[in-house]
């Protein structure tokens, strides 16, 4: 099981890949997703806590999706209503929502002089602003990421 769970992921991320370049660590976005929802694709929409709304297999919320520049899929219109919430569930949407985001905000977060996938993580999971914070050891997010993280030496 472990195994077809491992190969799941790298197809995941050899996809991210080919879709979207090497901006991003494919394994890095891979383990991301996983981290997020064990990047499952039918997460719905939700509400966690008061004032947060967060969409898909990357957990993505409203003003995240706003801040890469309002990615859509093909055809639509990013004026529709729901056109946020069709782009964040759609794996490859959602992965190049990811992509634009770091791509704009992206730095070392660690303050290790290297911009690396616990950068990534830190600032999709802290946001852009409060990367440096801290990701409590028992977080599940933060445990499901050094998981994947160990599968591919990221």
């Amino acid at each position: 099981m472990a195994l077809i769970k491992q190969a799941m992921i790298a197809d995941k991320a050899v996809i991210f890949a080919l879709v979207y370049g090497e901006e991003v660590d494919p394994n890095c976005l891979g383990c991301l997703c996983e981290a997020s929802t064990k990047c499952n694709v039918s997460t719905a929409c939700h509400v966690p806590y008061p004032g947060a709304y967060f969409c898909g297999p990357f957990l993505i919320s409203w003003a995240y999706w706003a801040d890469a520049g309002k990615p859509i899929i093909d055809g639509d219109n990013v004026e529709r209503k729901g056109a946020f919430e069709s782009c964040v569930q759609d794996l490859y949407c959602g992965a190049e929502t990811v992509r634009r985001y770091m791509a704009k905000f992206l730095d070392d977060c660690d303050g290790n002089g290297v911009v690396t996938c616990i950068d990534v993580i830190r600032t999709h999971k802290l946001g852009r602003d409060g990367c440096n914070g801290v990701i409590s050891q028992g977080d599940k997010f933060w445990a499901q990421y050094q998981t994947c993280a160990s599968r591919f030496n990221l």
